[in-house]
């Protein structure tokens, strides 16, 4: 279902002006297919004079990306065809609003507006300084505790392969660095025996050692990961998290979850020198384990990260463990025009004879990041190879660089080699960056010239 929401004439200053003091108009749009309603996509369309067009909708080949509203607090999200969906549109402070969205059914004319028929999608100002992030409002005590996620933040808190492979990996260090401890009640797979925690550390008080085992995550963003190692028996987990609501929205979920006050703390408030977060616990303490973030959202290797893992080597209690223990790139060359197009300027034609390209092309970038390899437009010409191998726990096993025989299986033009990783936690419990579940990006490093191959052996190197 589409709808045109304004027009823009000639005198755009002027109308812009009247529009943002405009009053908020309403618009229903006919449901020409029944599903869940998640989102409003809104793109534009540019009219250069009566003849001329440019549209940035999804359904056109541009350079425009398009704006995506989610859609909360309705009562029921399913739609059907017949149905109506009303809203309300404004350019408040010349930033496109939409809000008051409501469903009409066809058949009752039930209306299934939003709970306080006040809903609003935020600031978009702040949200396109801030890449969509994401805003969340409690009410619980009758003051509003504001927490603002980013998308990413978002997607890696809907990572359930991320986080259960965290906790069954943090699960085996714990057990093995106290082989004591009852296997249920440290709730490792989950299947616990029905006590809750506090009446699990109570018990097991009595035949633990006095002193708990310490987790550091210095991942970046919103992670959980010390809330889940608290679950895992007699921990003393150190969050890094920076923001003060991330750390209150932190402190709530832990009260949630009946744990400890002492079971979390937040790492940076210990440190008298925040440049400097990997350091002991305590002066006689060391570490169990130590959560790096050693693959960036965008789908790059974080800087750095052999040095902090060198430093963690030094702080670990003997058995303890850095996560990731190691991390395999793998590559795949592909055949991409779309690619090539959004990386280089490819001659003079799109320019309309303009020579620009040998001038602009001089500051391209040759590592594109970013990318969604399920969606990306391309031809595979190989099969997926291992490229290198970074090893946080052995240093010895890693190599610079490397020479790698990759096998052709479709001839065509290599003009890219995206790659991704296998981050391995340890021996047993491994993430893949580019499956479909996963909240990581991949990334692709774009030839200079392309490379006609055949279905034969070419060197990557």
């Amino acid at each position: 279902m589409e709808r045109n929401s304004f027009f823009f004439s000639s005198h755009f200053g002027q109308e812009l002006k009247s529009l943002a003091a405009r009053k908020p108009w309403k618009l229903s749009l006919p449901v020409t297919e029944g599903g869940i309603l998640d989102a409003i996509v809104v793109w534009f369309v540019l009219q250069l004079d009566d003849e001329h067009t440019l549209s940035t909708s999804p359904s056109e080949e541009t350079c425009w990306e398009q704006a995506v509203y989610p859609v909360q607090g309705l009562l029921d999200y399913s739609v059907k065809t017949g149905d109506t969906v009303m809203m309300e549109v404004c350019c408040q402070d010349c930033y496109l609003k939409i809000q008051k969205v409501s469903s009409l059914t066809s058949e009752c004319g039930m209306d299934f507006s939003d709970r306080d028929d006040t809903l609003s999608f935020g600031n978009e100002a702040e949200l396109c300084n801030a890449l969509a992030g994401l805003q969340t409002t409690s009410k619980q005590d009758g003051s509003g505790q504001v927490c603002v996620l980013e998308s990413t933040e978002i997607a890696l808190l809907n990572n359930l392969p991320y986080h259960k492979c965290f906790k069954a990996a943090m699960g085996k260090v714990l057990l093995s660095l106290n082989p004591t401890k009852d296997l249920q009640s440290m709730d490792v797979d989950g299947h616990g025996s029905g006590m809750n925690l506090q009446e699990s550390q109570n018990k097991s008080s009595l035949d633990m050692a006095p002193d708990p085992l310490y987790i550091l995550d210095v991942s970046e963003g919103f992670s959980i990961l010390p809330i889940i190692a608290g679950k895992l028996g007699p921990v003393r987990a150190y969050s890094s998290i920076e923001k003060e609501q991330h750390q209150a929205a932190l402190n709530v979920i832990s009260e949630a979850n009946h744990f400890p006050k002492e079971t979390l703390e937040f790492w940076l408030s210990h440190l008298e020198d925040e440049s400097v977060v990997l350091q002991r616990p305590k002066s006689d303490k060391l570490w169990s384990i130590i959560i790096l973030d050693v693959i960036e959202t965008s789908g790059l290797i974080q800087q750095e990260v052999m040095e902090k893992a060198a430093i963690s080597r030094c702080l670990l209690h003997t058995g303890g463990k850095i996560f990731p223990q190691y991390v395999l790139v793998y590559g795949m060359l592909v055949e991409s025009e779309s690619l090539l197009l959004e990386s280089a300027v490819q001659g003079t034609e799109p320019t309309l004879g303009f020579n620009i390209a040998p001038f602009i092309n001089q500051f391209k970038v040759p590592v594109r990041v970013y990318l969604d390899l399920s969606t990306l437009p391309c031809l595979p010409l190989s099969k997926p190879a291992e490229l290198l191998r970074l090893d946080l726990m052995n240093p010895l096993l890693n190599s610079s660089s490397r020479e790698v025989k990759v096998q052709i299986c479709k001839s065509g033009r290599v003009t890219a080699i995206p790659f991704w990783y296998h981050i391995h936690l340890d021996e047993d419990h491994s993430l893949n960056t580019s499956d479909a579940s996963s909240h990581w990006k991949q990334a692709a490093v774009v030839l200079d010239e392309p490379i006609q191959v055949q279905v034969q052996y070419a060197d990557v190197s």
